[in-house]
Protein backbone atom coordinates (compact mmCIF):
# COMPACT_ATOMS: atom_id res chain seq x y z
CA UNK A 1 0.00 0.00 0.00
CA UNK A 2 1.43 3.33 -0.98
CA UNK A 3 -0.52 5.43 1.79
CA UNK A 4 -0.71 4.08 5.48
CA UNK A 5 -2.89 6.12 7.81
CA UNK A 6 -2.76 6.00 11.65
CA UNK A 7 -6.03 7.55 12.68
CA UNK A 8 -6.19 8.36 16.18
CA UNK A 9 -9.36 8.46 18.51
CA UNK A 10 -8.22 11.00 21.39
CA UNK A 11 -10.03 13.21 23.64
CA UNK A 12 -8.17 14.81 26.36
CA UNK A 13 -5.27 12.93 25.88
CA UNK A 14 -3.35 13.47 22.41
CA UNK A 15 0.06 11.17 23.78
CA UNK A 16 -2.20 8.14 22.21
CA UNK A 17 -0.76 8.91 19.26
CA UNK A 18 2.69 8.59 20.27
CA UNK A 19 2.59 5.54 22.19
CA UNK A 20 0.65 4.09 19.39
CA UNK A 21 3.91 4.89 17.30
CA UNK A 22 6.37 3.82 19.51
CA UNK A 23 4.81 0.52 20.02
CA UNK A 24 4.43 0.08 16.38
CA UNK A 25 8.16 0.77 16.14
CA UNK A 26 8.95 -1.99 19.15
CA UNK A 27 7.79 -4.39 17.19
CA UNK A 28 8.78 -3.69 14.04
CA UNK A 29 5.72 -2.68 12.19
CA UNK A 30 5.95 0.02 9.23
CA UNK A 31 4.81 3.28 10.47
CA UNK A 32 2.33 5.14 8.70
CA UNK A 33 2.79 7.91 6.20
CA UNK A 34 0.43 9.94 7.74
CA UNK A 35 -1.15 10.91 11.20
CA UNK A 36 -4.76 11.82 11.41
CA UNK A 37 -7.01 12.74 14.89
CA UNK A 38 -10.55 12.40 15.52
CA UNK A 39 -10.89 14.79 18.58
CA UNK A 40 -13.55 17.20 20.45
CA UNK A 41 -12.84 20.88 20.25
CA UNK A 42 -10.95 20.97 23.63
CA UNK A 43 -9.36 17.63 22.46
CA UNK A 44 -8.26 19.58 19.44
CA UNK A 45 -6.30 22.33 21.36
CA UNK A 46 -4.56 19.99 23.46
CA UNK A 47 -3.38 17.82 20.59
CA UNK A 48 -2.35 21.08 18.40
CA UNK A 49 -0.63 22.44 21.69
CA UNK A 50 1.38 19.16 22.56
CA UNK A 51 1.96 17.36 19.70
CA UNK A 52 2.67 20.26 17.32
CA UNK A 53 3.63 23.52 19.22
CA UNK A 54 5.29 21.48 21.84
CA UNK A 55 7.20 19.46 19.82
CA UNK A 56 6.72 15.88 20.95
CA UNK A 57 5.71 14.07 17.93
CA UNK A 58 8.75 15.61 16.79
CA UNK A 59 10.77 14.88 19.11
CA UNK A 60 9.31 11.43 18.90
CA UNK A 61 10.81 10.81 15.16
CA UNK A 62 14.04 12.46 16.13
CA UNK A 63 14.65 10.37 19.27
CA UNK A 64 14.19 7.33 17.51
CA UNK A 65 16.13 8.76 14.28
CA UNK A 66 12.92 7.95 11.74
CA UNK A 67 11.48 10.09 9.07
CA UNK A 68 8.28 12.05 10.34
CA UNK A 69 5.04 11.47 8.29
CA UNK A 70 2.14 14.27 7.15
CA UNK A 71 0.85 15.87 9.91
CA UNK A 72 -0.59 19.57 10.83
CA UNK A 73 -2.93 21.07 12.82
CA UNK A 74 -4.89 20.31 9.84
CA UNK A 75 -4.90 16.69 10.21
CA UNK A 76 -6.81 17.58 13.41
CA UNK A 77 -10.60 17.23 12.98
CA UNK A 78 -13.14 18.37 15.40
CA UNK A 79 -16.25 16.08 15.36
CA UNK A 80 -19.40 18.51 15.31
CA UNK A 81 -22.80 18.97 16.50
CA UNK A 82 -25.74 18.39 14.51
CA UNK A 83 -25.75 21.70 13.80
CA UNK A 84 -22.62 22.39 12.50
CA UNK A 85 -21.22 24.20 15.50
CA UNK A 86 -17.70 21.76 17.29
CA UNK A 87 -18.30 19.24 19.74
CA UNK A 88 -17.06 19.98 23.04
CA UNK A 89 -18.70 17.41 24.72
CA UNK A 90 -21.16 14.36 24.08
CA UNK A 91 -24.71 16.17 26.34
CA UNK A 92 -26.79 14.94 24.37
CA UNK A 93 -28.35 12.26 22.15
CA UNK A 94 -27.95 14.56 19.22
CA UNK A 95 -24.73 15.12 19.97
CA UNK A 96 -23.94 11.25 20.39
CA UNK A 97 -25.53 10.63 17.00
CA UNK A 98 -23.84 13.46 15.30
CA UNK A 99 -20.41 11.54 16.85
CA UNK A 100 -21.50 8.45 15.30
CA UNK A 101 -22.17 9.95 11.85
CA UNK A 102 -18.22 12.22 11.79
CA UNK A 103 -16.76 8.87 12.75
CA UNK A 104 -18.28 6.98 10.60
CA UNK A 105 -18.11 9.42 7.63
CA UNK A 106 -14.06 9.68 8.51
CA UNK A 107 -13.25 6.30 8.36
CA UNK A 108 -16.02 5.90 4.92
CA UNK A 109 -13.57 8.23 3.42
CA UNK A 110 -10.14 6.66 4.27
CA UNK A 111 -11.21 3.59 3.55
CA UNK A 112 -12.37 4.33 -0.09
CA UNK A 113 -9.25 4.82 -1.68
CA UNK A 114 -7.72 1.27 -2.71
CA UNK A 115 -4.36 2.23 -2.26
CA UNK A 116 -4.18 3.33 1.68
CA UNK A 117 -3.91 1.20 4.53
CA UNK A 118 -5.80 2.24 7.41
CA UNK A 119 -4.98 2.04 11.57
CA UNK A 120 -7.37 2.99 13.61
CA UNK A 121 -6.16 3.56 17.33
CA UNK A 122 -9.25 3.33 19.75
CA UNK A 123 -7.18 4.06 22.72
CA UNK A 124 -8.31 7.44 23.30
CA UNK A 125 -11.35 9.77 23.95
CA UNK A 126 -14.48 8.73 25.43
CA UNK A 127 -15.34 4.78 25.29
CA UNK A 128 -18.09 5.60 22.94
CA UNK A 129 -16.25 7.63 20.55
CA UNK A 130 -13.85 4.06 20.63
CA UNK A 131 -17.24 2.07 20.72
CA UNK A 132 -18.03 4.09 17.03
CA UNK A 133 -14.49 3.74 15.78
CA UNK A 134 -14.41 0.28 16.18
CA UNK A 135 -18.24 -0.48 14.76
CA UNK A 136 -17.55 2.15 11.99
CA UNK A 137 -14.28 0.23 11.10
CA UNK A 138 -16.52 -2.89 10.71
CA UNK A 139 -18.61 -1.61 8.53
CA UNK A 140 -16.23 -0.15 6.43
CA UNK A 141 -12.95 -1.62 6.58
CA UNK A 142 -11.05 -3.71 4.10
CA UNK A 143 -8.51 -6.44 4.73
CA UNK A 144 -5.51 -4.46 5.00
CA UNK A 145 -7.22 -2.40 7.54
CA UNK A 146 -6.05 -2.40 11.01
CA UNK A 147 -8.18 -1.99 14.90
CA UNK A 148 -5.49 -1.48 17.80
CA UNK A 149 -5.33 -0.24 21.43
CA UNK A 150 -2.13 0.59 23.04
CA UNK A 151 -1.77 -0.88 27.02
CA UNK A 152 0.84 1.73 29.11
CA UNK A 153 1.81 0.38 32.53
CA UNK A 154 -0.11 1.74 35.31
CA UNK A 155 2.30 4.26 36.97
CA UNK A 156 2.46 6.20 33.25
CA UNK A 157 -0.79 5.74 31.94
CA UNK A 158 -2.26 9.33 31.12
CA UNK A 159 0.57 10.64 33.13
CA UNK A 160 0.58 14.77 31.31
CA UNK A 161 4.46 14.42 31.37
CA UNK A 162 4.59 10.95 29.47
CA UNK A 163 4.22 10.79 25.41
CA UNK A 164 6.54 7.32 24.50
CA UNK A 165 9.31 5.43 26.59
CA UNK A 166 12.61 7.62 25.69
CA UNK A 167 15.64 6.20 24.52
CA UNK A 168 17.70 7.57 27.21
CA UNK A 169 16.45 8.52 30.87
CA UNK A 170 14.24 11.03 31.83
CA UNK A 171 13.02 11.71 35.38
CA UNK A 172 8.87 12.67 35.44
CA UNK A 173 6.96 12.69 39.07
CA UNK A 174 4.18 10.45 39.53
CA UNK A 175 0.62 11.57 38.44
CA UNK A 176 -0.77 10.69 42.37
CA UNK A 177 -0.24 11.88 45.79
CA UNK A 178 3.14 9.63 46.06
CA UNK A 179 4.82 11.60 43.46
CA UNK A 180 7.20 9.18 43.28
CA UNK A 181 9.96 9.78 41.06
CA UNK A 182 9.67 7.65 37.68
CA UNK A 183 12.15 6.87 34.55
CA UNK A 184 10.48 7.24 31.25
CA UNK A 185 13.02 4.73 29.33
CA UNK A 186 11.71 1.94 31.82
CA UNK A 187 7.92 2.68 30.75
CA UNK A 188 5.91 -0.29 28.87
CA UNK A 189 4.07 0.11 26.30
CA UNK A 190 2.17 -2.51 24.06
CA UNK A 191 0.18 -2.41 20.94
CA UNK A 192 -2.62 -4.89 21.32
CA UNK A 193 -4.42 -5.52 17.65
CA UNK A 194 -8.49 -5.94 18.09
CA UNK A 195 -10.17 -8.24 15.81
CA UNK A 196 -12.86 -7.23 14.22
CA UNK A 197 -15.46 -8.72 11.81
CA UNK A 198 -15.49 -7.04 8.21
CA UNK A 199 -18.95 -6.08 6.79
CA UNK A 200 -18.01 -3.73 3.96
CA UNK A 201 -18.91 -6.29 1.29
CA UNK A 202 -22.89 -6.52 2.44
CA UNK A 203 -23.10 -2.44 1.90
CA UNK A 204 -25.15 -0.82 -0.73
CA UNK A 205 -22.50 0.82 -3.12
CA UNK A 206 -24.04 3.93 -2.37
CA UNK A 207 -23.37 3.95 0.82
CA UNK A 208 -19.76 3.21 0.00
CA UNK A 209 -19.80 5.74 -2.45
CA UNK A 210 -21.63 8.76 -0.70
CA UNK A 211 -21.91 10.48 2.75
CA UNK A 212 -24.40 8.15 4.49
CA UNK A 213 -25.01 8.08 8.38
CA UNK A 214 -24.11 5.39 11.37
CA UNK A 215 -27.41 4.54 11.33
CA UNK A 216 -28.18 3.94 7.87
CA UNK A 217 -24.95 2.09 7.30
CA UNK A 218 -25.83 -0.53 10.45
CA UNK A 219 -29.31 -0.55 8.83
CA UNK A 220 -27.84 -1.61 5.59
CA UNK A 221 -25.71 -3.84 6.97
CA UNK A 222 -28.78 -5.80 8.96
CA UNK A 223 -29.91 -6.32 5.68
CA UNK A 224 -27.24 -7.94 4.07
CA UNK A 225 -27.20 -10.55 7.62
CA UNK A 226 -30.38 -11.04 8.28
CA UNK A 227 -31.89 -14.12 7.27
CA UNK A 228 -33.16 -15.06 3.52
CA UNK A 229 -36.82 -14.14 3.27
CA UNK A 230 -38.86 -13.92 -0.17
CA UNK A 231 -42.19 -12.70 -0.58
CA UNK A 232 -43.66 -12.36 -4.13
CA UNK A 233 -46.89 -9.98 -3.89
CA UNK A 234 -48.92 -10.44 -6.57
CA UNK A 235 -51.29 -8.17 -5.48
CA UNK A 236 -48.94 -4.73 -5.67
CA UNK A 237 -46.76 -7.21 -8.11
CA UNK A 238 -43.64 -7.01 -6.64
CA UNK A 239 -41.18 -9.06 -4.40
CA UNK A 240 -39.74 -8.16 -1.61
CA UNK A 241 -36.25 -9.83 -0.30
CA UNK A 242 -34.23 -9.07 2.78
CA UNK A 243 -36.96 -6.40 3.85
CA UNK A 244 -36.53 -4.55 0.21
CA UNK A 245 -38.56 -4.62 -2.64
CA UNK A 246 -37.44 -6.02 -5.99
CA UNK A 247 -38.94 -3.96 -9.02
CA UNK A 248 -39.46 -6.68 -12.01
CA UNK A 249 -41.52 -5.77 -15.13
CA UNK A 250 -44.64 -8.46 -15.43
CA UNK A 251 -42.86 -10.67 -17.79
CA UNK A 252 -39.84 -11.21 -15.14
CA UNK A 253 -41.89 -11.17 -12.17
CA UNK A 254 -43.95 -14.51 -13.67
CA UNK A 255 -40.72 -16.03 -14.85
CA UNK A 256 -39.74 -15.76 -11.10
CA UNK A 257 -43.22 -16.93 -9.88
CA UNK A 258 -42.56 -19.87 -12.67
CA UNK A 259 -39.83 -20.96 -11.37
CA UNK A 260 -40.41 -20.57 -7.43
CA UNK A 261 -43.49 -22.47 -7.67
CA UNK A 262 -42.26 -25.45 -9.42
CA UNK A 263 -40.18 -25.33 -6.38
CA UNK A 264 -42.78 -25.59 -4.04
CA UNK A 265 -44.83 -28.12 -5.36
CA UNK A 266 -41.47 -30.39 -5.71
CA UNK A 267 -41.52 -30.02 -9.70
CA UNK A 268 -38.14 -30.91 -11.10
CA UNK A 269 -36.11 -27.71 -11.68
CA UNK A 270 -36.20 -26.69 -15.76
CA UNK A 271 -33.46 -26.64 -17.47
CA UNK A 272 -33.01 -24.24 -20.00
CA UNK A 273 -34.65 -25.22 -23.48
CA UNK A 274 -32.22 -26.36 -26.44
CA UNK A 275 -31.49 -24.22 -28.99
CA UNK A 276 -33.93 -24.09 -31.92
CA UNK A 277 -36.53 -26.72 -29.81
CA UNK A 278 -38.66 -24.39 -27.81
CA UNK A 279 -40.63 -26.17 -24.99
CA UNK A 280 -44.48 -26.22 -25.36
CA UNK A 281 -45.11 -26.93 -21.40
CA UNK A 282 -42.83 -24.55 -19.97
CA UNK A 283 -44.75 -21.78 -22.08
CA UNK A 284 -48.41 -23.20 -20.90
CA UNK A 285 -47.24 -23.15 -17.31
CA UNK A 286 -45.37 -19.62 -17.66
CA UNK A 287 -48.75 -17.84 -19.44
CA UNK A 288 -50.56 -19.42 -16.29
CA UNK A 289 -48.99 -17.04 -14.17
CA UNK A 290 -48.12 -13.98 -17.27
CA UNK A 291 -52.16 -13.81 -17.19
CA UNK A 292 -53.03 -13.53 -13.83
CA UNK A 293 -50.11 -10.81 -13.11
CA UNK A 294 -50.69 -8.51 -16.34
CA UNK A 295 -54.56 -9.75 -17.10
CA UNK A 296 -56.50 -11.10 -19.78
CA UNK A 297 -56.39 -8.49 -21.87
CA UNK A 298 -52.37 -9.01 -21.82
CA UNK A 299 -53.07 -11.35 -24.70
CA UNK A 300 -51.87 -9.44 -27.59
CA UNK A 301 -48.63 -8.10 -26.47
CA UNK A 302 -45.29 -9.68 -27.52
CA UNK A 303 -44.79 -11.67 -24.22
CA UNK A 304 -47.80 -13.72 -25.38
CA UNK A 305 -47.28 -14.02 -29.16
CA UNK A 306 -43.55 -14.85 -28.84
CA UNK A 307 -44.11 -17.96 -26.64
CA UNK A 308 -46.90 -19.33 -29.22
CA UNK A 309 -43.61 -21.69 -30.63
CA UNK A 310 -42.93 -22.57 -26.72
CA UNK A 311 -40.56 -21.05 -24.54
CA UNK A 312 -37.40 -20.79 -26.61
CA UNK A 313 -33.52 -20.33 -25.14
CA UNK A 314 -33.38 -16.85 -25.83
CA UNK A 315 -36.31 -15.98 -23.38
CA UNK A 316 -35.52 -18.31 -21.17
CA UNK A 317 -31.90 -16.70 -21.05
CA UNK A 318 -33.40 -13.04 -20.80
CA UNK A 319 -35.61 -13.39 -18.41
CA UNK A 320 -32.87 -15.08 -15.84
CA UNK A 321 -30.75 -12.56 -16.82
CA UNK A 322 -32.58 -9.61 -16.19
CA UNK A 323 -33.93 -11.19 -13.19
CA UNK A 324 -30.66 -11.61 -11.19
CA UNK A 325 -29.30 -7.75 -12.63
CA UNK A 326 -32.56 -6.27 -10.51
CA UNK A 327 -31.72 -8.58 -7.56
CA UNK A 328 -28.56 -7.68 -7.73
CA UNK A 329 -28.18 -3.94 -8.49
CA UNK A 330 -31.38 -3.57 -5.36
CA UNK A 331 -29.46 -6.11 -2.98
CA UNK A 332 -25.99 -6.31 -3.57
CA UNK A 333 -24.38 -8.93 -1.73
CA UNK A 334 -27.25 -9.85 -0.07
CA UNK A 335 -28.64 -11.36 -3.28
CA UNK A 336 -27.15 -13.91 -3.27
CA UNK A 337 -30.06 -16.71 -1.81
CA UNK A 338 -32.59 -14.73 -4.44
CA UNK A 339 -30.67 -15.58 -7.55
CA UNK A 340 -31.44 -17.53 -9.97
CA UNK A 341 -28.70 -20.32 -10.45
CA UNK A 342 -27.53 -23.55 -12.72
CA UNK A 343 -27.43 -27.01 -11.11
CA UNK A 344 -25.98 -29.87 -12.31
CA UNK A 345 -23.79 -30.01 -15.22
CA UNK A 346 -24.23 -29.69 -18.90
CA UNK A 347 -26.19 -30.72 -20.89
CA UNK A 348 -28.97 -31.71 -17.84
CA UNK A 349 -28.04 -27.92 -16.08
CA UNK A 350 -31.36 -27.15 -14.13
CA UNK A 351 -32.25 -23.80 -12.43
CA UNK A 352 -33.22 -23.04 -9.54
CA UNK A 353 -32.97 -20.50 -6.57
CA UNK A 354 -31.50 -21.40 -3.42
CA UNK A 355 -34.46 -21.20 -0.80
CA UNK A 356 -36.29 -23.72 0.82
CA UNK A 357 -40.25 -23.56 1.10
CA UNK A 358 -40.68 -22.47 4.14
CA UNK A 359 -38.19 -18.78 3.10
CA UNK A 360 -40.49 -18.46 0.54
CA UNK A 361 -44.47 -16.56 0.81
CA UNK A 362 -46.54 -15.96 -1.66
CA UNK A 363 -49.41 -13.65 -2.09
CA UNK A 364 -51.72 -13.94 -4.60
CA UNK A 365 -53.71 -11.39 -6.20
CA UNK A 366 -57.21 -10.71 -4.13
CA UNK A 367 -59.00 -10.53 -7.66
CA UNK A 368 -58.01 -14.35 -8.07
Amino acid sequence: MNIKILLAVAGLTPQVVTETLYAMHRQGDTLPTAIHILTTAEGYQRARLTLINDGWLTRFYKDYRLPQPAFSEHSIHVLQKADGEPLNDIRSQSDNQAMADGITEWIRTFTAEPETALHVSIAGGRKTMGFYAGYALSLYGRQQDRLSHVLVSADYESHPQFYYPTPYSQVIYGNDHSRKPLDTQHADVILADIAFVRLRHGLDQALLQGKSSFSESVQNAQHTLAPANLTIDLSNRRIIAQGLTVKLIPADLAFYLWLIERQTVGQPEPTCPSDGAPDADYASEYLHHYKAINGELGGADRTIVNLRQGMSKNFFEQRKSRINKALNQTLNQAARPYLIVPVGSRPRTRYRVALSKEQIQIIHSTEN
